[in-house]
């Protein structure tokens, strides 16, 4: 009995003593994993071109990207139809031309045109006859041979023939003033020839739906955004607005919204809005494609920091807020909108908060580390 008592009272006592040799190997293992483990400091080499940025409050800010493209201004475009049918003779212009206000565009040899200065001729020969007539009346009645009918009657004639001849005179002038049978087309304005749909020998009607030339002095075109209607609410006429194209990937062109046309498009569902932009140089052409964002101001305030100073990393946006003495940390924030090299965000950070600005991501992988 007593061999049994001190043969348990040993295996209890090997049992303990196994126990705390055990215990001690993992603290020493837990304290050799935490002494290896020493959070990263930033090296003075760094810290001495570290960008310190400040987390400020200001107005929020949204941005929103639309497609569209470059447009004639419609109230500086000025479409030439034929006034008289014809043939066109002489063709003096060619598309992309810049020409003058009053330069000759074409010539029409037109019967129509015949017609008027031959009406024209029969007019002036009239009023001569009928000054002759009334000048003969005259002399007559003073010499009692006509009486005051016949006189009246006279000038009568002698006002029609001279109304007559000025109606011609109008008319003519209306078609261009040439006498010789032909048409001048002139350009109204100064501008270049954005549209061209004659050539040389080809027959016109007055009646044509088709117009000749089209003149635009592109001195300001328009830019027709596509607006969708989920993002009809983000634009508002007066927006600023920064336009770019493709042959222009770095130029900015900014403008405003200067008209919205509050309906939708039934082919595909998207609501044009339109911008002015004047066009230095002429850079700007019809028909190019633009990329047109648009910014506003909501009414409430936001944080934001330089867009350097954010990190993308495994689908969340992080920031380096620094404490001084190397001493930084990663913390996560949301990223609300962006318009330019200005992020918005919200959590993680408050207002006066420094953060790094400058091998931000290169931090942030020691920090992982």
């Amino acid at each position: 009995m007593q061999k049994k008592v001190t043969t348990s009272f040993l295996s209890a006592c090997l049992l303990i003593v196994t126990g705390a040799f055990f215990q001690s190997c993992k603290s020493q293992n837990e304290n050799k994993q935490t002494e290896g483990k020493v959070k990263y400091v930033i090296p003075d080499s760094i810290r001495k071109t570290l960008v310190i940025d400040t987390v400020s409050v200001g107005k929020l800010e949204n941005s929103l990207t639309l497609t569209g493209k470059v447009a004639f201004n419609d109230d500086h475009v000025v479409k030439l139809y034929p006034m008289v049918s014809g043939n066109i003779q002489d063709i003096k212009v060619m598309l992309g031309d810049y020409v003058q206000e009053g330069q000759v565009l074409a010539v029409i040899k037109s019967s129509e045109m015949a017609g008027f200065s031959n009406d024209l001729v029969n007019a002036e020969t009239n009023l001569r006859v009928a000054k002759k007539n009334m000048d003969a009346t005259q002399d007559m009645f003073t010499s009692g041979l006509a009486s005051q009918k016949d006189l009246l009657a006279a000038q009568a004639a002698y006002e029609q023939a001279k109304s007559e001849l000025s109606r011609i005179n109008r008319v003519l002038k209306i078609n261009g003033g040439n006498t010789q049978g032909e048409f001048i087309v002139k350009a109204p304005i100064s501008g270049f020839i954005v549209e061209k749909f004659v050539t040389n020998n080809m027959a016109i009607r007055a009646d044509n739906s088709t117009n000749l030339f089209t003149i635009s002095d592109l001195k300001n075109v328009w830019v027709q955004a596509n607006v969708y209607e989920s993002n009809i609410e983000l634009v508002h006429t007066g927006d600023p607005v920064n336009v770019t194209t493709l042959a222009y990937p770095n130029k900015v062109f900014k403008g405003k919204i200067d008209k919205i046309m509050n309906v939708l498009d039934p082919s595909n569902k998207v609501m044009k809005m339109r911008v002015v932009l004047p066009n230095e140089g002429y850079l700007l052409k019809p028909e190019m494609f633009a990329s047109v964002t648009v910014t506003n101001s909501e009414n409430k305030n936001s944080m934001y920091v330089p867009l350097r100073a954010l990190i993308f990393d495994h689908s969340q946006y992080f920031v380096l807020v620094y404490h001084g003495e190397g001493n930084a940390d990663i913390v996560p924030v949301q990223k609300l909108s962006a318009i330019g090299d200005k992020v918005y965000l919200t959590g993680g950070v408050k207002p006066g908060d420094r953060l790094i600005g400058s091998n931000a991501l290169q931090i942030y992988d020691q920090l992982n580390n």
